[in-house]
Parts: C-alpha cells; sequence; structure tokens
C-alpha cells in the first residue's frame, strides 16, 4: 500500500527518512476490524498531595483528592485500537463483583462491542496506583490467577469471518493459556495473530503471525543479549523452534527491532519524546501494529507508525491511548509541518487532552488577512483568559463569501495560518470553509469563546453550543486606529 523505504544492510533505517515516505493522507484505519483477545484489567488510580512523613513509619502521606479508573490490559489495547479507528472486539474475564460491574460501564462508554464472561470465584483484576505531584508512589493489585475459557474461545472463534487481525493480549493473569490451537484456527480464517507475551513458554505461541515481546521478556526465554546481532541470530531460532512469522523486540529508549523470516531485520531508534510514563506503551504498539496491518500496510511502514504511537503513549501518565488525529499530527510535525498549524481531525483530540489536564481552552475567529498591533493586542488578551489559545481562520472563499470583495483576502490561507502560528500568543490554528465557525466551535467545545466588542448584542456561532457546555462567551476590545480595511485602502492611495 505505501512505498516505505529501502531497508539497509546495517540494520538502521532513520525514522526521519521512513517517515518522510509515508502518506498522511493514507492513514485511514476505518476499515481495520480487530478481535481482541486476553487478560482484562481495572487499572485505577489515586491522586493526591504528600506534605509530610508519617508519624508510623518513613513513608510518604497522601491525601487523596482524586480519583479515575479505566480499562487496562487487554481492555486498553481494544480502546488503543478503536481510538485509531478500528472496529474492535474484545474478548475476556472479571470477577462477578463491583470492579467487573465498573469494567462493563467503562466497556459501555467506550462503544467497544465486549464478550465479558463474570466469574463467581474469581475477583476482578484491579491495579490500584497512588500518584502524587505526577510520580507514582506506590501500587497495590488484586488478583486471583485464573484459567483459560473455552467457551470465550469458542466465541472469538465464531467472529474469526469477520475480522483481519486477532491480538492476544497475555498479562499472564490465566485467561490467555496454550492459545496455539486458537493461533492455528485463525490463520485457517486468513486472521493474522499478534501476541504480546508474558508466558516464558513462547510454544503456547506456536504458529503466531507476529509476537512483541520487550526486552526483559525476550531475554527471560533467550538469554541476555549484548547486541542486536545477537538479538536477530536468537530471534531467528524462535522464529524456526515456534514457527513464527515474525518476532518485533521492543528495547525501551533503544527502539525496537523486527526480525522476519523473509526480508531484512529491522532496527528503528526510539521515537524521541520526553517520556512522562511507560505504563501501556506496549499496549499502544500492539494496537498500531494491528490497525496497520489490517488496513493493508507493509509492516516496516507499521513498525515505523507504531514507533511513533508509542513515542506519543510515554508522554500521557498511566494507561493511555493514542487517536488517530494525533498520530496524523505527530507525522505532520516530523515531516516538518509546523506544531502549531492543524487540520479539524486533529484540533478536536488536542484540546480533549487539555481539558483532561484541567486545563482552560480559549478560542476566536477571524479572517485575519493584514495582521496588525489591534490584533497582536487582542490575541493577547485572549490567550490570558485561559491555558491554551484556538484561532479558528475563514478560508479564501470564506472570506470572500462575507463580502469583502473579489481582491481579498489580501494574503492567502495558508500565509495568514502561518502569521498567526508565529505569534507567542498563539497555540493552535485550524481553518475552516463554512460561513460561520459554529460547526466547528462545538466540535471543540472551548472553556472559553472570544469575540471583539463589536459583537455585542449580535448573534455569536457557536455560542449557545459553548454556554450549554459549561463555557462562556467574552468580550474584547480591539485597541482603536487599526484596521485593515483602513491600512488596504491606504496602500492603495499611495500606488
Amino acid at each position: 500500500m505505501m512505498n516505505n523505504g529501502t531497508i539497509t544492510s546495517n540494520l538502521t533505517v532513520g525514522v526521519m527518512m521512513s517517515i518522510e515516505t509515508l502518506d498522511i493522507q493514507e492513514i485511514d484505519f476505518s476499515q481495520s476490524k480487530i478481535l481482541v483477545y486476553g487478560d482484562v484489567m481495572l487499572d485505577q488510580y489515586w491522586f493526591g498531595d504528600t506534605e509530610r512523613i508519617s508519624p508510623e513509619a518513613p513513608i510518604p502521606v497522601v491525601h487523596v483528592q482524586g480519583k479515575r479508573q479505566c480499562v487496562g490490559g487487554a481492555g486498553n489495547v481494544a480502546l488503543g485500537a478503536q481510538a485509531l479507528g478500528a472496529t474492535v472486539r474484545l474478548f475476556g474475564l472479571c470477577g462477578d463483583d463491583e470492579a467487573g460491574d465498573d469494567l462493563e460501564k467503562l466497556l459501555q462508554q467506550s462503544a467497544v462491542a465486549s464478550h465479558l464472561c463474570h466469574l463467581a470465584d474469581n475477583p476482578t483484576t484491579v491495579k490500584l496506583r497512588v500518584m502524587s505531584h505526577n510520580q507514582q508512589l506506590l501500587r497495590i493489585d488484586f488478583e486471583k490467577k485464573t484459567s483459560t475459557d473455552n467457551e470465550l474461545i469458542q466465541e472469538v472463534i465464531s467472529h474469526l469471518d469477520n475480522a483481519q487481525v486477532l491480538i492476544i493480549s497475555d498479562y499472564a493473569k490465566g485467561v490467555v493459556g496454550d492459545v496455539s490451537a486458537l493461533i492455528a484456527t485463525a490463520k485457517q480464517h486468513g486472521v493474522a495473530v499478534l501476541v504480546d507475551p508474558k508466558n516464558m513458554d513462547f510454544s503456547v505461541y506456536k504458529g503466531a503471525t507476529l509476537i512483541t515481546p520487550n526486552r526483559k521478556e525476550f531475554e527471560a526465554v533467550v538469554g541476555v543479549c549484548h547486541t542486536n546481532e545477537e538479538r536477530i541470530k536468537k530471534a531467528r531460532d524462535l522464529l524456526e523452534q515456534f514457527s513464527f512469522e515474525s518476532i518485533l523486540v521492543t528495547l525501551g529508549k533503544e527502539g525496537m527491532l523486527f526480525v522476519q523470516r523473509i526480508g531484512e531485520p529491522l532496527h528503528l531508534p526510539a521515537h524521541k519524546q520526553e517520556v512522562f510514563d511507560v505504563t501501556g506503551a506496549g499496549d499502544t504498539v500492539i494496537a498500531t501494529l494491528a490497525c496497520a496491518i489490517a488496513a493493508g500496510f507493509e509492516w516496516h511502514a507499521a513498525m515505523v507508525l507504531s514507533n511513533v504511537a508509542a513515542g506519543l503513549a510515554v508522554t500521557k501518565l498511566g494507561t493511555s491511548i493514542i487517536s488517530s488525529e494525533e498520530l496524523r499530527h505527530e507525522l505532520r510535525l516530523e515531516q516538518g509541518g509546523s506544531a502549531r498549524v492543524v487540520d479539524k481531525e486533529t484540533i478536536s483530540a488536542l484540546v480533549r487532552v487539555e481539558q483532561h489536564k484541567g486545563h482552560k481552552v480559549v478560542m476566536t475567529n477571524g479572517c485575519f488577512d493584514i495582521l496588525h498591533p489591534g490584533h497582536v493586542a487582542y490575541l493577547q488578551e485572549a490567550r490570558a483568559l485561559g491555558d491554551c489559545l484556538i484561532v479558528a481562520v475563514n478560508d479564501d472563499a470564506s472570506v470572500r463569501a462575507q463580502n469583502k470583495g473579489e481582491n481579498r483576502p489580501i494574503n492567502p490561507l495558508a500565509h495568514r495560518m502561518a502569521v498567526l502560528a508565529g505569534l507567542q500568543a498563539v497555540d493552535w490554528v485550524v481553518s475552516f470553509s463554512e460561513e460561520t465557525p459554529e460547526k466547528l466551535i462545538s466540535a471543540i467545545l472551548p472553556d472559553i469563546l472570544v469575540k471583539g466588542s463589536d459583537w455585542q448584542g449580535k448573534l455569536i456561532a457557536g455560542a449557545k453550543t459553548v454556554e450549554a457546555n459549561g463555557g462562556e462567551v467574552k468580550f474584547l476590545t480591539f485597541i482603536d486606529g487599526y484596521s485593515t480595511s483602513a491600512i488596504i485602502n491606504k496602500m492603495r492611495q499611495t500606488t
């Protein structure tokens, strides 16, 4: 589907070179159909401040001020694939308890089709993390090892005809036992099988299309490796021994190594990001790989996409998902695009991330044809109202539709957006083609919608939607003596 560059004999392909060959417009996973089978769990987070040490023991006292819970394990893989645009079905076990009910509710809210078997004699696996000042202080696990459920496996098999990829997400909680028969059946149906392994006995995954161990899991099976050449040799031994088609070893800050039966091995350096939390990075890798392979990407292109997605995942707190919009935005930046000029799909995802952090998003709109000091002061004042500022800009046809005249805009859209993106007060610039930005505003749902004081008493596009969502509409005053039309008229008089 895509030209993903030439694989060099020394194993290393620069990430930038590979990314540059990708056509971002072709990154569409909406037709990808993924099944996820494995250990589903509930991830809980307690957040609070630590201001003193306990008098009972030399440990910090956490004053819990907030709680959050989300789907973890195989469930996080399923949510990750869905966030990238795939159609996903999840299969797993949970307890007949409150945590199991919470899992069901979270999956219903996410709209992931799920088949969870509730077991009366097994509690739902729960991982509770206590956090303070963005640091994990403690993790408490509630779990009891279960066993493979044959009825659940038959349920998976019944959906193979409507899937392209099966992900087996093994967290060593017992749901994934010897799945070699399931793998063989899936491949008979033409379904690729990707396995995230935790079992040190790789024979239980015999015949898999791909397994994705991390460095520790890989070396627990083959022994310590000091070089990529050692890893490649031992990976090829595993390919022969267990009839795998390929192996992807994730190496943390050293990137990832891909070895397959046919073709040269590939080593991708880690996609450089500030590492905040590595939790769930492996889930992101396998979810992205599955979506890409199901969409028809070649393996090497799929590796590049998963490498970029993993780089984004480690910048977020806890088990996190990466949307297709975030992935495309990051690739666009790697290809030389502006970090501040974004498309309609990307801006919505970025806003959700900021609001999830508790940040206040401000938005304004206009033509901004010839930028003058009045505009700059207005945008600085708007930015001061919150934590980030979005400027929505009329495209060229939309400017003309506002009776600005056939000779307007003076500056085309790309130039206007580039100038705005260069202002310190502006975080993101996005364009719209409709007569008003109401549709865009309704999709973004900023916390504060800003307009000039000349709009007071008039119908403001998107105002009702913003206010209904709990937001505000505020009016700011332009500095007197500045006008784009006046500047244009003066220029005409001097020619």
